[in-house]
């Protein structure tokens, strides 16, 4: 598909005239477009199509439709649809009321060619000059919100899931980067044991079992660690992000007497501001504002 570049027409006459009647006090696409114009013009994505071929859909459209269907939390064939059939969409887009819109797939093959051409942060940058030239948004300022807390998009776990699957995060980093080494340090039982999620264990009932447990994956990790950390490995693979969440997660969890890995008990535990419950999110911490307790 090749682009060819054309003046933004204003919006079109019988379009501005439904929306303003269907709309008499505005609503967000409209206002939009009246506040920001279009925001974007084809000559910003001249680099993402070659010069001949059939001609694409205009991609300022395109990129308008992704910020509206972010705003709106639709996927991309509600947001095809919305192109169609909704006249706030119509008004902000410059279409005519009897304009058919594309199919769904447009907007993925759209986004494949922003990521191939490294154009995506693009968007957001014209947005933000935008919104700078207008006086909405500007540098060094402060921001109130009136949120309670801010949610981690992290599974709830319990104490022992969460060394667990550190420990199998760890195991999985090392298998793609070092494959070869970590057949080296390896048990044999670790693929069965660390093979599936923490979640999809039936985990032993009753405090002296899990101890048990959670104590096997407590040697289990200090015997990856302690490989990971030896003079003879690579220094590079203590650096792995998740041999760091590892490492931290252990000196958290547990301790070592007279070579013996130990759980720690949970007076011993270090305060919930340092710990973290996800290897994936380490950032996460345990929250509490009067009876409100969250994880993020």
């Amino acid at each position: 598909m090749s682009l060819r570049p054309a003046e933004i027409a204003p919006v079109p006459a019988a379009t501005a005239q439904v929306a303003a009647a269907a709309f008499p006090k505005g609503c967000p696409a409209m206002r939009r477009r009246d506040a920001l114009g279009t925001v974007y013009d084809d000559r910003m994505f001249a680099s993402l199509y070659p010069a001949r071929g059939q001609p694409a859909h205009s991609p300022w459209r395109l990129a308008l439709v992704t910020v509206l269907q972010f705003a709106e939390g639709l996927s991309d064939r509600q947001a095809a649809d919305a192109v169609r059939g909704r006249i706030d969409w119509k008004y902000a887009l410059g279409l005519e009321l009897t304009d058919p819109g594309f199919d769904f797939s447009v907007l993925c093959e759209f986004r494949a060619r922003l990521i191939a051409g490294r154009l995506e942060q693009a968007l957001l940058n014209a947005m933000l000059a935008q919104l700078r030239e207008r006086g909405l948004l500007k540098a060094r300022g402060r921001q109130r919100t009136d949120s309670t807390h801010v949610l981690a998009a992290v599974r709830a776990v319990n104490r022992l899931e969460s060394v667990g699957e550190t420990l199998r995060a760890a195991l999985n980093a090392l298998a793609s980067v070092a494959p070869d080494w970590l057949a080296q340090h390896a048990n044999a039982e670790w693929p069965d044991r660390y093979g599936r999620p923490f979640e999809e264990w039936r985990l032993p009932k009753g405090e002296g079992p899990r101890k048990v447990l959670g104590e096997q994956i407590g040697r289990d990790g200090h015997r990856l660690l302690a490989a990971a950390y030896d003079p003879s490995a690579p220094s590079w693979l203590r650096a792995l992000p998740a041999v760091q969440t590892l490492r931290r997660a252990w000196v958290n969890q547990f301790y070592v007497e007279d070579d013996r890995v130990t759980w720690r008990d949970r007076a011993e535990l270090p305060p919930a501001s340092l710990r973290f419950d996800s290897p994936y999110d380490p950032d996460a911490r345990y929250g509490n504002k009067r009876s409100t307790t969250w994880n993020g």
